[in-house]
């Protein structure tokens, strides 16, 4: 029985439809039913709980072979940190408490530093709860910045008629899918090849700049002049408050940008084939960006 945490997320949801059509034994976990019924319809056992309740995710967890941990960001939390270190502190006490064997969880580039990386220091602490767990055969997946991460922008693409953020346009990033990271997750869990505390860095087909996305970006929606902005940050907090993102998650995700401006949060491993992934910019534009723009431009 492979158990599945945040199964109706982005990378849940492709780990738990990945081993269903394999035919495995899948329990995905939500905090709701009717969103898990598309899982239970493809033969998977639903488990509806909170994954900061400990006494609930060990009853989730028990009788695994495997379990998937990951922290869902809830961007409106007024204290994020703290909310992550709930979410963490319930997982890693059941997994102990359900005495799990096998974990694979979704961590994040920049998880070995211990601060100034923003919601990705919650992660740190994430990994070092897991590692503390005597008997626990651990993978944390490392993964680069989410290439989702480029979806608000159509708000901006619609508004301004430009692209705007935090990051420097030139600054190289390894962007990666979640579908990818899903992918990933899925093929540790069924292999269980790995023992003790592993990380795994997770970086894409390839490091992409804003620029560069800016330009993949307006081609695909016959915008070719479409450009990039780095805006400060002091612009862009009301700007991110408006998207419903409370002030403490804010000026995490400011700190993180900042991080990634300075190198201070930068890849470990060397690109690789094990940590080059196959979903390249272009790929998710097509798939994912232009269908949600379109539809957002719909809807508008």
């Amino acid at each position: 029985m492979y158990v599945i945490a945040g199964a109706t997320g982005n990378t849940g949801k492709v780990i738990a439809e990945l081993l269903l059509a394999k035919g495995q034994k899948v329990r995905v976990i939500s905090r709701s039913a009717d969103k898990l019924q598309p899982f239970v319809n493809q033969g998977a056992e639903a488990f509806v709980g909170s994954l900061d309740d400990s006494v609930a995710m060990t009853r989730a967890f028990s009788g695994a072979t495997a379990v998937y941990v990951m922290i869902p960001p809830d961007i409106t939390a007024k204290d994020f940190r703290a909310t992550q270190d709930r979410t963490s502190d319930a997982l890693a006490a059941a997994i102990a408490g359900a005495n799990v064997s096998h974990a694979v969880s979704l961590s994040s580039v920049g998880a070995d530093k211990s601060e100034k990386t923003g919601p990705v220091v919650g992660l740190h602490q994430f990994e070092e709860k897991l590692n503390r767990i005597a008997n626990l055969n651990v993978l944390h997946l490392r993964a680069g910045y989410f290439m989702e991460n480029l979806l608000p922008q159509m708000g901006v693409i619609h508004s301004m008629g430009m692209m705007a953020g935090p990051l420097k346009g030139d600054l190289q990033v390894a962007m990666i899918a979640t579908r990818d990271i899903g992918a990933a997750a899925a093929a540790a869990l069924q292999a269980r090849d790995f023992t003790g505390k592993q990380t795994r860095e997770l970086l894409g087909q390839r490091d992409v700049t804003m620029n560069e996305a800016a330009a993949i970006i307006g081609k695909a929606i016959a915008k070719p002049g479409l450009s990039y902005s780095k805006v400060p940050d002091m612009m862009l907090k009301p700007a991110l408050k408006q998207l419903g993102m409370s002030s403490s998650m804010v000026d995490l995700l400011l700190e993180m940008a900042g991080a990634l401006n300075s190198g201070y949060m930068t890849p470990l491993e060397n690109r690789s084939a094990a940590n080059t992934t196959p979903t390249s910019i272009e790929n998710f534009v097509a798939d994912i960006f232009v269908p949600a723009f379109r539809g957002n431009a719909a809807g508008a």
